[in-house]
């Protein structure tokens, strides 16, 4: 059982999101929600309050009457939920329910402590609202997006439940839950707020690290089998250059290569006379895609990292409009719920995933040019040369998908369209920045599977398995087991599709 305090980590998530864990919510977390929502139905009695006796956006110069105030919350709802296109991964979904959650949590909305209590029942039981792609601008926040989830709050809409789609009014009933309580702007509150975004944006970072440190085994691995001098990799080099993520990425690839036996010293073979030599048959130097690794995947490492330190900052903050303080007994009217913050990181997010798949296609490009490596046949085909085609037809979809990603890296963040009857006359496209985010993260794990077939089948023409380090042995044996050794040429997609989806679920 996961403690629930209103502070959430990237680890909370992972646990919740990834490993099912359920949450407990701390009396604590209830008791400052009660608070709020106790302060502001007694502040809003003779004051104009935006969303609780006001219309919505352009609208709220429409005084509301107090006989009319629940039937607005409903309608807000209703009317706003109003996607299109795909629906959203139920993982994608229970990380925006965690993250509305916890802002929800933090006494400054004004909610009635059901929509607490109902959430963290939809979270540990796996039911998750129907929540379409499509709709969000991420200005007054995700609000054609949470507008799903709100419904299923009310009773009503749809569920993902035991992996079918169904109603909500007949998954309640079976689960025997309750509607939230409708009473001062549960509506506005569950809807006006970067949640979405963020939870979306929270798992495309787990799955960049993961993606990063496959990528960074891959390159490690590479390296290795061509034999290149380690020096570029060393603590000397990468230690003149004062970036923190070149640093880790050449420490991450020295343990990765510690016992091999195939990485060479320059001192053995360069840093001599040489004097019978005129033309060095083997290179001095490698390639840029195995020379310079750190200094392309350092960059990958720090952007993600201070990524995953602005979303957390995002879903640990009030993300909706207005602002509840019991402690000053105020509300405060502003622009809370703007994603600029998280639309931005999503664009430099898939900025950087592009690039690791632009590295994995050049390294791919490497391995499967003879020319280039003079030392595998061409395609790494350990079949006849002509009659058999080996890695050569995979090779296009590496290529025709990193084109894709490189194509989608292009920002977001700077497409506003004015909206709302121009009231929201600049908007942050949050949601769809970190849903092509996704795409990109996706992409990228195709083209690292192909890259890893290739290295397997590599490490095979090679023959030194007996020589590669320990780390690359265990990538090669667990690659090995879902995809045999073929001279004859194979269907290809079911082992890519094996492999992409190995790579997403386990760790190097």
């Amino acid at each position: 059982m996961h403690k629930f305090n209103g502070q959430l980590g990237i680890e909370d998530f992972y646990k919740v999101v990834f490993k099912n864990e359920p949450i407990q919510i701390e009396n604590t977390v209830l008791k400052t929600v009660e608070n709020s929502f106790n302060f502001l139905k007694k502040f809003s009695e003779n004051k104009v309050i935006y969303g609780v006796n006001t219309g919505f956006g352009p609208m709220a110069q429409y005084k509301i009457e107090d006989s009319e105030r629940i039937q607005l919350q409903y309608n807000l709802i209703r009317s706003h939920a109003s996607g299109t296109g795909q629906p959203l991964a139920p993982m994608y979904v229970k990380a925006a329910m965690l993250a509305r959650l916890n802002t929800l949590s933090l006494g400054h909305s004004g909610v009635h402590v059901s929509v607490i209590t109902l959430m963290t029942e939809l979270i540990n039981r796996n039911i998750t609202p129907l929540i379409y792609e499509h709709g969000g601008v991420g200005a007054s926040g995700d609000l054609v997006q949470l507008a799903h989830l709100a419904l299923v709050l009310i009773g009503e809409g749809e569920v993902f439940y035991k992996g079918e789609r169904k109603d909500t009014k007949d998954v309640f009933k079976i689960e025997n839950l309750k509607p939230i309580s409708v009473e001062l702007r549960e509506g506005l509150a569950l809807m006006n707020g970067t949640s979405v975004m963020t939870g979306i944006g929270i798992v495309n970072t787990i799955y960049t690290r993961q993606l990063l440190d496959w990528v960074t085994g891959c390159s490690a691995a590479i390296n290795e089998i061509v034999k290149a001098y380690d020096d570029h990799l060393s603590f000397e080099l990468n230690q003149s250059k004062r970036h923190i993520g070149q640093r880790l990425i050449a420490e991450s690839m020295r343990k990765h290569l510690i016992d091999s036996k195939l990485t060479r010293k320059r001192e053995h073979h360069l840093y001599s006379k040489n004097e019978d030599v005129s033309v060095f048959k083997e290179k001095v130097q490698e390639y840029y895609s195995l020379r310079c690794v750190p200094q392309i995947l350092g960059p990958v490492l720090d952007t993600l990292n201070s990524v995953e330190n602005i979303l957390i900052e995002e879903v640990n903050s009030a993300n909706d409009n207005p602002i509840v303080d019991v402690e000053k007994k105020h509300v405060y009217h502003g622009g809370n719920f703007h994603g600029d913050y998280v639309s931005l990181e999503m664009d430099k997010l898939k900025i950087v995933v592009a690039k690791m798949s632009m590295l994995s296609e050049r390294q791919l490009n490497y391995l499967l040019n003879s020319r280039l490596n003079e030392m595998l046949p061409p395609f790494v085909n350990l079949g006849k040369l002509g009659l058999n085609f080996g890695m050569q037809g995979v090779q296009f979809t590496a290529t025709s998908t990193t084109a894709e990603n490189q194509m989608l890296s292009n920002p977001m963040y700077v497409h506003s369209i004015p909206n709302n009857n121009d009231n929201q006359d600049i908007v942050s496209m949050g949601t769809n920045s970190a849903l092509i985010t996704k795409k990109v993260v996706e992409n990228s794990f195709e083209v690292v599977a192909i890259e890893l077939i290739t290295i397997i089948q590599a490490i095979e023409y090679l023959e030194v398995q007996d020589h590669i380090s320990s780390k690359t042995k265990k990538m090669y044996d667990e690659i090995r087991e879902i995809v045999p050794i073929f001279t004859e040429d194979v269907i290809m997609y079911p082992y890519v599709n094996l492999v992409k989806d190995f790579i997403i679920k386990n760790k190097l």
